[in-house]
């Protein structure tokens, strides 16, 4: 797996000063910061696949953070966003929330607050990425399987023994075996319990209905 990137906070705000202030203060922690006065610019020009998080002012001129927030969600952006308001309602809250927002703070923003929910927006960020890294090797593995391996995991993950599955299969149980090794060297599993436990979902997901 690649090196992870170093994570970036996005910070977009129209006011000048609170990106002066805000960047010294997520600099603090050792979170590097890149400012964007316009949300438009920012939809433009922002990394969507970096490691970080996107702290999103909700009154701004021309377009507002909910909206950029409403966009961020459709696009599949996955990075956490902290919105921040000087003029926050109940029902704003609850809008960002139900949009996807990971926390909604007021203005002037707590420096503790603001700083634990991005530090952990990230860490949940980096584990997410990981996640998602990890299912797509072992989508990428699982696909040089054969048919016949792809049964012989199948039945793996059920639990059954290899004469078991030499009957439910038509074949002895050497051959059951021969496939057993070869597609555990294909799927670069160590052990049962790290093949069961990286494939039983997938394969839970792959045999489902339509």
């Amino acid at each position: 797996m690649s090196t992870p990137q170093s994570p970036l906070i996005h910070l977009i705000d129209d006011d000048e000063a609170v990106r002066a202030s805000l960047s010294l203060l997520i600099g603090t922690v050792g979170l590097r910061v890149q400012t964007w006065a316009d949300p438009q610019a920012f939809m433009a020009g922002f990394d969507r696949e970096g490691i970080g998080a996107i702290v999103l002012d909700v009154r701004m001129p021309g377009t507002s953070g909910l909206t950029v927030l409403d966009t961020l969600v459709a696009q599949g952006v996955d990075q956490p966003v902290v919105m921040l308001t000087g003029h926050g309602t109940v029902d704003m809250c609850r809008r960002a929330f139900k949009a996807g927002a990971a926390e909604f703070l007021e203005k002037p923003v707590h420096d503790e607050l603001l700083l634990e929910a991005l530090q952990n927006g990230v860490r949940q960020h980096v584990k997410s990425r990981e996640r998602t890294q990890i299912d797509r090797e072992a989508r990428a593995r699982y696909a040089q399987l054969s048919e016949r391996e792809r049964e012989v995991l199948g039945l793996i993950v059920a639990g059954l023994t290899n004469k078991e599955m030499g009957r439910a299969l038509g074949v002895s149980p050497r051959t059951v075996e021969t496939h057993r090794a070869n597609l555990f060297a294909k799927l670069e599993a160590e052990s049962l319990a790290q093949l069961v436990r990286q494939y039983a979902a997938l394969i839970d997901e792959l045999s489902a209905p339509r």
